[in-house]
C-alpha cells in the first residue's frame, strides 16, 4: 500500500470528528466499514474505518500509525456505512458515537464478527502418551486426554458434555503440559429454507391491495403508510410481502417500538415461518445480541426483528424494511445520540433502494402529511376481518355523574353488564402507583420530592413515596409533619383502581400491567397469556396497554381520565391523547362481539374529543394538520432544540442565553429563536433546566446553522459548567 495513504477513523469518544491515521505497518489493508486499533492518546482503542486514501489536514509527519486492522473483510457495507455517517451529519453527533451504536458491544471490545466454535485437539506429544499411568494420578485428564485421541472435539460434543463442568479444568491442566491444544473453528451458515411453515388465513380485498402493492414496489424504494385501524390485520400484511421477499432470497427488517412487543412478535413469526429469526433489543445479554447480529449479517436470519437500535442491524440482501407502531415516540432515542428509528429507517430504505412500510392506526401528523402531500404512498386498511367491528365510543361527563374513587356509576354498570356476558374488561389510566397526592387536610402540606418540582406519589402496597421523574423514594409520615394533622391520597394511580374494583367485583380476578407490577421476569408475559386465556376478567394498566396487545375476549375499554392530555405544555400533547385513546379503544370489540369505550372527562366538548367520536383519527387529523400550519409547528417547520442543566440556578439560562446570542449572529431571517426558558419542570434530579429552541420552515439553513453553532459551543467554556445536549427533531420539548 502506498505509505501516503490516510485512514479516516471513527473512534468512540464525543468529539465532532474522524481521525486521520497512517496504515498498520503490518497485517491485513484498511478497507472502509472494517474495525481497527489505533493509539488514542495515551490509551488504544477500536474504531470503524469511514475512510481509506482521505486526504488529510495534517502533515504526514504528524499522523500516527494505526496498529492493527481486526477485519480482513468489513464487519459494515457500504450502505450501513453510508447511513451511519449521513445520520452523524444529520443529528450533529460524533461520528464515533454514531458508530459504535452500530455494533454490538463485545465486537466493540475486538470480538470476532464471524460465528466460531471452539475446538480442542490432542498435540503429538498427547497422542504418545500412556494413558493407563495418567489413569492413575490423573483420571479426568487421562478421561478428556481418550476421547481427544479419537479427533478433534467442539465445545458443542456431547462426549465433553457428558464429562460435565470439571472438563475444562483438566483441558486447562493438559494445555500446561503440551498435550493438548484449542482454535477457534469458524461456523459456516447453513442457508436457511425459504419456505412457509403455515399458510396465512385469507387475505381481505384491502390487505391483498396492500401486500400487491407493497411487492410491486420491489426492489426498489418507496415510503408507503400502512392507516389500517386497529385490528385491521397489519401484521398479516407485513407477513405475506415478507413471504415475498424472501422467496426472492432477500431480508426483511421489522422495528417495533417496545421490547414488550418483541415476544409476541415474534411468535407470530415463528408460527407462519419455518427460518431463524434474528431478535435484537436492548434486553439482550452481550452474547444473545452479538449471536442475533452475526445471523442477520450472514444472512442466516431472512427477517431481522428489533427495538429501535436494530435499525443498524447488518443485513446482507435487505429487501423491505418494515416500521410497526410508526407513530410510537418510543421509537426516537432520548439519550446520548437522539435519533429516530423510524426517520433513519425511511434513509436506509432510500439508500438501499427498498420498499419501507410504516404501519400504525394512529400514524404521527408528519408521516400522515407526507402521505397526503405524495411523499408516501397511503394505503387504508379501514376494516377489521370477519365479523369484528369498530368499537363504539362514548363519553362520560364527570361533571353529571359521582366519581366514586376514580370509576364512575355509569362505567361500574357498563363493567357488569359486559362480565355477565363473558367478556372481559380493559380500563386504563396513564398514572401508576396508589395516589399522585398525599395531602394534609389541615394545613395544606403536600409531600413534594426534594430533588425535583414535582410531588411524590403514593405506592401504598410498598407502603413508600416515590418521584416519578428522578426516582428518589422514602417512608410516608404517619401524619403532617408541619401541624401533625391527618394526611389523605387524592387522586387516582392504577394501584388504587385495582383496590377499588376488588371492593366492587370482589369475584373476578383482576390484574395490573404498569411499570411496578411487572419488575420481575417473565411477569409481563404472565399477565397477557392469563388476560388471553381467559382466566382474567378485568385489566387495569397504563400505556403500556396500548402497544399493540390483541385481547380476543375485550368488549369493553374504559379510558378513566382522558383529561391528563387536554391542556398540556408541548404542541404534540392533542396528538398524544388521540393517539393513546384510539389505540386502547382497539382492544375491544376484536371477535364477533361487538366492542364498546367509555371515556370519562369533565370536558366532554372539547373538540378534540368530539373529532374522535364524529369522525375518528382522520377527523382529528384534519384540525390537528391545519392548527399546525397555522402556528407553524410541525410538520410545517423543522426544529431543533438545545437543552441544558446544571447544578446551580441560573447556570443553565446563562449558557444557552450565550447559545441564543451566538445564534442570533449566526442566523438566517428564516430561522426562529425561541427561548431559553426554563424547562416545564425546571429541576429535576437535584438540577436547574432550561432550553432553547430553534425553527425553520427549510433544513437548510437550519442545519447550516447548527453546524456553525456547535463550532462556537465546543469552544466556548461556558458549555463546560453545564451539561447540555442537541436534540434534532426533537418529539418531546421538555
Amino acid at each position: 500500500m502506498n505509505p501516503t495513504t490516510v485512514v479516516r477513523v471513527a473512534v468512540n469518544a464525543p468529539l465532532r470528528k474522524a481521525f486521520d491515521y497512517l496504515p498498520p505497518r503490518t497485517g491485513p489493508a484498511p478497507s472502509a466499514g472494517a474495525r481497527i486499533r489505533v493509539p488514542f492518546g495515551r490509551a488504544h482503542k477500536i474504531g470503524l474505518i469511514i475512510e481509506v486514501g482521505a486526504i488529510s489536514e495534517l502533515p504526514q509527519s504528524r499522523l500516527r500509525h494505526a496498529e492493527r486492522v481486526l477485519d480482513p473483510q468489513p464487519v459494515i457495507d457500504d450502505t450501513l456505512l453510508r447511513l451511519l455517517v449521513w445520520s452523524a451529519e444529520y443529528y450533529a453527533h460524533p461520528v464515533g458515537e454514531v458508530c459504535a451504536a452500530a455494533l454490538p458491544g463485545l465486537l466493540r471490545k475486538g470480538r470476532s464478527p464471524d460465528a466460531a466454535e471452539v475446538a480442542y485437539r490432542a498435540t503429538t506429544d498427547g497422542l504418545a502418551i500412556d494413558l493407563d499411568g495418567m489413569a492413575r494420578r490423573a483420571p479426568r485428564q487421562a478421561e478428556l486426554l481418550a476421547i481427544l485421541k479419537q479427533g478433534p472435539a467442539l465445545v458443542s460434543d456431547p462426549r465433553l458434555q457428558a464429562l460435565q463442568a470439571g472438563w475444562r479444568d483438566a483441558f486447562r491442566r493438559l494445555a500446561e503440559r503440551g498435550l493438548a491444544e484449542s482454535w477457534s473453528q469458524a461456523v459456516t451458515p447453513v442457508s436457511p429454507p425459504s419456505l412457509v411453515a403455515h399458510p396465512g388465513p385469507v387475505l381481505m380485498d384491502d390487505q391483498r391491495v396492500a401486500v400487491d402493492a407493497i411487492v410491486a414496489a420491489l426492489p426498489g424504494y418507496q415510503a408507503i403508510l400502512l392507516h389500517g385501524a386497529t385490528g385491521s390485520g397489519k401484521t398479516e400484511v407485513y407477513l405475506s410481502a415478507i413471504e415475498s421477499v424472501v422467496a426472492a432470497g432477500r431480508q426483511a427488517l421489522v422495528l417495533v417500538p417496545e421490547i414488550g412487543l418483541t415476544p409476541q412478535l415474534v411468535q407470530r413469526f415463528g408460527s407462519r415461518f419455518d427460518f431463524p429469526l434474528a431478535v435484537l433489543h436492548s434486553g439482550m445479554t452481550d452474547t444473545e445480541r452479538l449471536t442475533a447480529w452475526r445471523d442477520a449479517r450472514s444472512g442466516r436470519a431472512p427477517v431481522v426483528i428489533g427495538t429501535r437500535s436494530a435499525v443498524f442491524a447488518p443485513l446482507q440482501h435487505c429487501g423491505l424494511v418494515i416500521v410497526d407502531e410508526e407513530h410510537d415516540p418510543s421509537l426516537k432515542q432520548q439519550e446520548g445520540f437522539r435519533y429516530s428509528a423510524r426517520d433513519l429507517a425511511v434513509v436506509r430504505a432510500r439508500l438501499s433502494s427498498v420498499p419501507v412500510v410504516l404501519g400504525s392506526a394512529t400514524p404521527s401528523l408528519e408521516t400522515l402529511q407526507n402521505a397526503r402531500s405524495g411523499r408516501y404512498l397511503s394505503l387504508p386498511l379501514p376494516e377489521r376481518p370477519g365479523a369484528a367491528r369498530h368499537p363504539e365510543l362514548k363519553v362520560i361527563d364527570l361533571r353529571r355523574v359521582p366519581n366514586r374513587d376514580g370509576v364512575s356509576p355509569p362505567l361500574l354498570a357498563a363493567m357488569e353488564r359486559h362480565l355477565q356476558a363473558d367478556g372481559q374488561v380493559m380500563l386504563f389510566l396513564n398514572r401508576r402507583g396508589y395516589a399522585p397526592v398525599l395531602f394534609c387536610t389541615e394545613c395544606g402540606w403536600i409531600a413534594g420530592c426534594a430533588r425535583c418540582d414535582a410531588r411524590m406519589t403514593l405506592h401504598q402496597g410498598s407502603a413508600r413515596l416515590r418521584c416519578h421523574h428522578c426516582g428518589s423514594e422514602s417512608q410516608p409520615p404517619a401524619s403532617c409533619p408541619d401541624c401533625d394533622s391527618e394526611l389523605k391520597p387524592v387522586g387516582q394511580g392504577t394501584e388504587r383502581i385495582e383496590e377499588t374494583l376488588k371492593g366492587f367485583f370482589p369475584q373476578q380476578r383482576i390484574a395490573r400491567i404498569d411499570r411496578d407490577a411487572t419488575r420481575s421476569r417473565g411477569s409481563l408475559d404472565d399477565i397477557l397469556a392469563d388476560m388471553r386465556a381467559g382466566r382474567t376478567r378485568i385489566l387495569v394498566g397504563t400505556q403500556m396497554l396500548t402497544k399493540g396487545h390483541d385481547f380476543p375476549g375485550v368488549t369493553l375499554v374504559g379510558v378513566l381520565n382522558a383529561d391528563q392530555g387536554l391542556f398540556g405544555t408541548d404542541f404534540r400533547s392533542d396528538e398524544r391523547l388521540a393517539q393513546t385513546i384510539l389505540q386502547v379503544a382497539g382492544r375491544a370489540g376484536r371477535a364477533d362481539r361487538p366492542g364498546e369505550v367509555m371515556i370519562q372527562t369533565a370536558y366532554p366538548e372539547h373538540a378534540l374529543l368530539q373529532d374522535l367520536i364524529s369522525g375518528g383519527y382522520d377527523a382529528f387529523a384534519d384540525a390537528a394538520l391545519g392548527e399546525r400550519k397555522a402556528a407553524g409547528w410541525p410538520p410545517f417547520s423543522h426544529l431543533a432544540l438545545i437543552r441544558a442543566e446544571a447544578h446551580q440556578a441560573g447556570q443553565a439560562m446563562s449558557f444557552l442565553q450565550s447559545c441564543q446570542e451566538w445564534a442570533e449572529s449566526l442566523a438566517a431571517p428564516a430561522i426562529r429563536i425561541l427561548g431559553p426558558a426554563p424547562a416545564p419542570m425546571e429541576r429535576r434530579s437535584g438540577r436547574y433546566r432550561a432550553q432553547l429552541l430553534l425553527q425553520s420552515t427549510n433544513r437548510g439553513p437550519l442545519h447550516q446553522l447548527l453546524r456553525e453553532l456547535l463550532a462556537k459551543i465546543d469552544k466556548s467554556r461556558t458549555a463546560r459548567s453545564v451539561r447540555w445536549s442537541l436534540d434534532v427533531d426533537p418529539v418531546e420539548l421538555f
